[in-house]
């Protein structure tokens, strides 16, 4: 037991007169003529002031719009950039679209990533847990179960346009010579369909359990929490999406080769999505 004496601003010898003489403030614990009572001592009941081990969590909210957070967004769009460059170049001659067909295409994913990225930014704010774990959840199910929902969006609207015969939303194709009203009409459907699929996600996100999945082991560093979830997964999710795309055309062109057939233009596709 901790025990915390009381201590008086004034000092007055043994013997020092009577109660009148004293100072006021020894009145209360000296007897009459002066006599000295015992100090009362009292339990201290105070909680202790340095904090308990285990309450520290990852990245705090707003983590990610703070300066170092933007300096990591800014570096993963530079990064998924020169990727989608890198495989513009790597593409056979015969096949590589003209630069205005692959800016469109291109830009219209950049779209949907975009909006994908910022919702989950601002859901994983909104909670009072750690940000990171729950913006790394939502991208992992956005890359997994998200893309299943797309796919099944992209041949639902496709199969509608096709059945209505409206040539100029059909995913990646703008007419001869090329309309930007389809570009946008195809880039207003696309983001349709990201919405719809981040909806089911909220929805799986409800589950009580991706909670508890949030709490464990965060990291204890925020920063290198945050640029693992912010730059390092999406990084290497992206690579092991573009080398996926890069197995599935050069089976098509074996089966070519083995056939004798030509080799045909082919419409870009990502996990058999047209863009």
């Amino acid at each position: 037991m901790v025990y915390m004496q009381i201590s008086m601003p004034f000092f007055c010898p043994m013997g020092a007169g009577s109660g009148a003489d004293m100072p006021s403030q020894l009145k209360d614990v000296a007897g009459p003529g002066g006599a000295e009572l015992p100090v009362v001592s009292f339990p201290n009941t105070s909680a202790p002031s340095t904090p308990t081990p285990g309450n520290t969590r990852g990245c705090e909210n707003g983590a990610f719009m703070d300066s170092f957070g933007i300096f990591l967004q800014g570096l993963l769009a530079v990064v998924a950039f020169s990727t989608l460059m890198l495989k513009r170049f790597r593409e056979p001659k015969h096949e590589r679209r003209p630069w205005r067909i692959w800016f469109l295409d291109t830009s219209k994913q950049a779209i949907g990533m975009l909006f994908i990225h910022f919702a989950n930014v601002y859901l994983s704010d909104l909670t009072e847990e750690d940000p990171c774990s729950l913006y790394l959840i939502n991208f992992l199910l956005d890359a997994s179960l998200g893309m299943l929902f797309i796919y099944a969006g992209v041949r639902a609207v496709s199969a509608v346009v096709e059945w209505r015969q409206w040539d100029s939303l059909r995913f990646g194709e703008y007419g001869e010579p090329v309309k930007c009203t389809a570009w946008l009409g195809q880039c207003v459907l696309y983001i349709f369909i990201m919405m719809f699929e981040k909806v089911v996600i909220m929805l799986v996100l409800l589950i009580p359990e991706w909670k508890k999945l949030a709490l464990l082991n965060p990291i204890q560093n925020p920063d290198l929490e945050l640029a693992i979830v912010m730059l390092i997964v999406p990084f290497f999710v992206n690579i092991l999406f573009s080398a996926d795309d890069e197995m599935d055309e050069s089976d098509e062109d074996d089966v070519r080769r083995l056939t004798g057939l030509k080799s045909v233009k082919k419409k870009k596709l990502r996990l058999g999505i047209s863009v």
